[in-house]
């Protein structure tokens, strides 16, 4: 199983210690991993911004890219989801790649299925389930659909020793950042990220983690805007604890 490391832009500017944390995680699992070099933006914030056309080289080149690999695997939430979901209406034919792509969090629980993780995390820490992964990648079970609860991310965290894992009220409602929406609607969007961050706070725990960064991102500035106590690490820094 050969595997492809995907690391999105954003992650590799701002958050590179969660493709290290990813990459040092994968291998340590037994994973045969490799990061192509050449990387760039796979095109999301093109496409979400209505130039469909701008992102249709980016696509191209990051299936030429990634050829060859059994999976194709990001620390990202919304970029795995946008691949998976959009490549192929962008590229007019079937995109293997993008149906190749998962996150780290699903292809860790659904492919390499691992019994335990390194590492020790003595803390409390509240999930945020993000609205790509619940809704389109189904790393947990939406609120609204009466089906049998689970949650990849919880299943996870909880092979960390010492670890104290809890889900906020309204457990997978939207942090309000939504890409372009931050921008667009910032009243609205640092409101929905107040109330969320409120929330994970009311837990307890002493950390915010969860599958995508840019969540992390936007509520993690909205904390310290409004000066308050509580830490943010991606679900792999946790995983990879030790290593």
């Amino acid at each position: 199983m050969k595997v492809g490391l995907f690391i999105p832009c954003y992650v590799d500017a701002l958050f590179p210690q969660v493709g290290t944390a990813t990459l040092k995680l994968l291998r340590w699992l037994g994973v045969d991993v490799t990061y192509p070099a050449g990387q760039t933006c796979c095109g999301q914030p093109m496409a979400n911004g209505g130039f469909e056309s701008k992102a249709v080289p980016l696509a191209r080149k990051m299936e030429t890219l990634f050829d060859g690999f059994d999976y194709v695997v990001a620390p990202s939430v919304s970029c795995t989801a946008f691949v998976r979901h959009h490549y192929s209406d962008l590229l007019d034919h079937e995109c293997e790649m993008a149906g190749k792509c998962m996150d780290v969090v699903e292809f860790l629980h659904d492919v390499v299925k691992p019994t335990a993780m390194p590492g020790r995390f003595p803390h409390k820490v509240s999930i945020h389930n993000s609205c790509h992964g619940v809704r389109e990648l189904g790393l947990s079970s939406p609120s609204e659909e009466q089906i049998p609860q689970f949650n990849k991310i919880r299943d996870l965290l909880e092979m960390v020793e010492g670890i104290e894992v809890v889900e906020p009220e309204r457990k997978d409602e939207c942090c309000g950042f939504g890409g372009l929406f931050c921008v667009e609607e910032s009243a609205v969007s640092t409101r929905m990220g107040l109330d969320k961050v409120h929330r994970h706070i009311a837990t307890g725990a002493e950390f915010i983690t969860g599958a995508d960064c840019s969540c992390l991102m936007h509520q993690s500035a909205i904390a310290k805007k409004n000066n308050l106590e509580i830490g943010f690490k991606h679900v792999t820094e946790i995983l990879a604890a030790g290593l």
